[in-house]
């Protein structure tokens, strides 16, 4: 039996979305210790989903992709976490199920084949990485001539982008707000990203100033201060500017919230997911009652304090 337990990631900013020297996408995002998508595996004469069943189409297409011909796997599902919130649940998911038909049948794939093989990280190649190794990432996106447009991960197919920066992220605690609410997905998602790009060349570069001469080195030096200030700098410019204008009111006010208690906070993604850094473990506490007050005051939802991974998904074999 193989037993896997996956990391979730936050995605911070999209960094280059107008291709103008010939490459687009790139981002910046982290690993979360929780919550969690955990699975058993183990061979079977067919396919088959059991236990929790929030991802169960999509861990049974990876799976499909990858067994060899006349064989089969039966996955329980013990713990997931929401769908299209901000968490990377698509890749974490399809991965998860890949990486046990690629255990359980020796197929010897690392974890980059796997997502080319299941169709990941088309857009940002942080969620792979991050199930690869943890951590802080920045990825370095792709030549436009390849992708050949703006589009989301789930409506793109080229291979996730080279990892350009990964480091481990400081012991600081996170603050995280998880409505009882769906983000933008599927065709709203190819809807914004047609509307909104190419985005000003001057903003990409404002972004990526940002990314390279801010928020990395703050990484490396435990500079909370300057990591946070760059995070909320992201918030408004380049992509997260336009996401912004589309986030429900309940977003903008927990965001606010927490942008005004914290060293920084965002939006993961297209959200609702909200997060934000402390190194105060009881402002903190004091922090996460107040925001899980404003969702039990508007449409529910819980929140965590936890710290970042600094290692990739769990697999185990009994």
């Amino acid at each position: 039996m193989i037993k896997i337990t996956t990391p979730c990631r936050i995605h911070m900013t999209l960094i280059d979305m107008n291709g103008e020297i010939g490459r687009v996408d790139g981002g910046a995002g982290l690993t979360l210790s929780s919550p969690n998508i955990r699975i058993t595996a183990e061979e079977a004469e067919e396919v088959s989903i059991e236990g929790l069943q929030g991802f169960a189409d999509r861990m049974k297409k990876a799976a499909k992709t990858l067994l060899p011909e006349g064989k089969g796997i039966r996955i329980n599902v013990q713990e997931v976490y929401p769908a299209h919130v901000g968490f990377g649940s698509g890749t974490q998911s399809s991965l998860a199920a890949a990486a046990a038909v690629n255990e359980l049948y020796g197929l010897g794939k690392n974890v980059r084949e796997l997502a080319l093989t299941v169709k990941r990280g088309g857009t940002s190649g942080i969620g792979v990485t991050a199930f690869e190794k943890g951590g802080f990432i920045v990825d370095g996106g792709h030549k436009f001539k390849d992708k050949g447009g703006f589009m989301p991960s789930a409506a793109s197919r080229v291979p996730p982008g080279p990892v350009l920066f990964r480091e481990d992220f400081p012991d600081w605690d996170i603050v995280i707000a998880i409505p009882n609410e769906k983000g933008m997905h599927d065709q709203e998602e190819i809807d914004v990203f047609k509307e909104f790009c190419p985005l000003p060349i001057e903003e990409v570069r404002e972004v990526a100033h940002m990314v390279l001469m801010k928020m990395m080195p703050a990484v490396i030096e435990g500079d909370i201060e300057s990591f946070g200030a760059a995070v909320n700098h992201v918030q408004t410019v380049g992509f997260n500017k336009r996401e912004s204008t589309i986030w429900p009111g309940f977003v903008k006010n927990i965001a606010s919230l927490m942008r005004s208690r914290s060293y920084g906070a965002g939006v993961s993604s297209f959200g609702p997911v909200v997060y934000a850094f402390v190194d105060n473990r009881e402002e903190g506490r004091q922090l996460q009652t107040e925001v899980q007050k404003m969702l039990d005051e508007s449409v529910g939802g819980v929140t965590m304090m936890i710290r970042a991974k600094n290692s990739g998904a769990e697999v185990s074999k009994t």
